[in-house]
């Protein structure tokens, strides 16, 4: 069972770093190299409906160890149920990726608004 909640943890840590990824890049700016796959592949398998390979392996370790499983996804499970909400609902789905986009649209558009104004100032003559 300790593997399975290490697993837990693991995905909770990622996320986490896919919601502020781009912001903590703001300040460390060759995070992004990280961040951006971590997000693009989170986002394709919500996108693509499909099963999150941390979730089925958080559930596949705690059967191996004997506990009990789970229906539904991770943040369903750790989140939204013990909350009272449907993660199916259109409104919590809306409200995720809203959580989700805002800080990654403004990490994202101040660091591209920081390189352009960079490269401007390169190109002014001395």
């Amino acid at each position: 069972m300790l593997l399975a909640q290490a697993v837990a943890l693991v995905h909770a840590a990622a996320v986490l770093f896919m919601l502020v990824g781009a912001l903590l890049a703001l300040r460390w700016p060759r995070l992004v190299l990280l961040h951006a796959p971590v997000a693009l592949v989170i986002l394709a398998v919500n996108l693509a409906g499909a099963d999150c390979p941390l979730t089925d392996l958080e559930l596949w370790l705690r059967e191996r160890a004997g506990a009990p499983g789970y229906a539904g996804g991770f943040l369903g499970h750790y989140l939204f149920d013990p909350l009272g909400l449907d993660v199916d609902a259109t409104g919590t789905q809306a409200g995720i990726y809203a959580v989700a986009l805002t800080p990654n649209v403004v990490g994202y558009g101040r660091l591209a608004v920081r390189e352009r104004c960079r490269l401007r100032l390169s190109r002014r003559p001395a």
